[in-house]
């Protein structure tokens, strides 16, 4: 298939940019499919505070790759979807472990879009610092401290050490470690597009600002 890029790469204004953004006018069938899944489906039905199209249409993040292979486009945004909209976890559940795995893995886009989130649904300005810091937020809620430290733990080391299993298992339940797992793979996986392709924040907005090494500030 070949990439109806609407423009040179060189003329895009991101221009460390890897992957031309795609008009939408100018996109494949199964593209416009794609496409229509993300613009039209449930991360559209409700108003958002972040940008995930330009003023052309084009789509932001990580959702511009994913027109590039509609064939694991499709499938990755429904994924996506679902794990943001239809798993057993509270919102402030899901954003700790989303907002987890962006800092680990230095993901801008991915923090600016889930910080966001986590301040709509409640997070506070101190936990939101704390978790890209790379720390342990105090949280009073025995479910979100586990689901914290599990989704650390498999961010740093791909895997649960037996008492944090036992104790996931406890508190959360089969199911939804089930689901935390693939949230956090999902979301890594996410990362590392954007990671590879060059994918920043929206122009304009301003990047998050890591911590060198979880030290002094980089």
């Amino acid at each position: 298939m070949i990439d109806p890029v609407s423009a040179p790469p060189d003329a895009d204004p991101r221009a460390d940019t890897r992957l031309p953004l795609l008009h939408p006018g100018l996109l494949g069938e199964e593209q416009r499919e794609v496409y229509q899944a993300i613009t039209g489906g449930p991360r559209a039905e409700r108003p958002s505070p972040l940008r995930f199209k330009d003023e052309e249409g084009r789509l932001l993040g990580p959702f511009n790759a994913m027109l590039y292979s509609p064939a694991v486009g499709l499938p990755l945004q429904e994924l996506g979807a679902a794990l943001r909209f239809k798993t057993a976890f509270t919102d402030r559940e899901r954003e700790i472990a989303v907002l987890v795995v962006a800092a680990h893995h230095r993901a801008d886009f991915e923090w600016y879009a889930h910080e966001r989130i986590g301040r709509e649904i409640g997070l506070t300005e101190d936990e939101l610092a704390v978790l890209r810091d790379g720390g342990a937020p105090m949280l009073g809620d025995v479910r979100e401290r586990v689901v914290y430290e599990a989704a650390r733990q498999m961010v740093a080391d791909g895997d649960l050490s037996g008492a944090v299993y036992t104790e996931a298992v406890a508190t959360l339940g089969r199911t939804a470690l089930v689901e935390l797992v693939t949230l956090v793979g999902y979301y890594s996986a996410i990362a590392l597009q954007t990671r590879v392709f060059r994918v920043g924040v929206p122009e304009g907005e301003p990047a998050p600002e890591w911590r060198d090494d979880r030290g002094g500030e980089g």
